[in-house]
């Protein structure tokens, strides 16, 4: 299991990028009525999580690059599998992992964008385990 401190923490379990405690979004990604919505503070450390207005709009260029992330192992995973597919088919299946994986995509997207400007803070993260 990866150890709290590290980036990919806070990036896959979608936790507060300073102290790693706090639930970073409102909702879990498939709630479709809250999608996306990124807390204001984090409920543990109390980090603003927007650092100015729009500030999330960069992580549709993150959000590109995880999408073919997600491409190309859908791809891998049909040869991996021995299935000799049509061009079509190929096509249909990725863009269906696609669409399937986007609320996730969108939430990862955003959580790497953060931990990107904020960093760990193991003293705060300690205080919190004392409390």
């Amino acid at each position: 299991m990866l150890p709290q401190g590290s980036k990919l923490y806070s990036i896959l379990f979608l936790k507060c990028p300073r102290c790693h405690k706090g639930e970073f979004f409102t909702a879990n990604p498939y709630k479709l009525s809250n999608f996306n919505k990124v807390k204001e503070r984090c409920p543990k450390c109390h980090l603003k999580y927007s650092i100015e207005p729009s500030f999330y709009t960069g992580s549709m260029y993150v959000s590109y690059g995880v999408g073919i992330a997600v491409a190309v192992a859908a791809y891998v995973l049909t040869l991996l599998f021995g299935l000799a597919l049509s061009i079509g088919t190929l096509f249909i299946i990725i863009v269906t992992a696609l669409v399937v994986t986007m609320p996730w995509i969108a939430a990862v997207s955003k959580s790497i964008w953060a931990n990107i400007f904020f960093n760990f803070d193991k003293e705060i993260a300690q205080k919190i385990n004392s409390k």
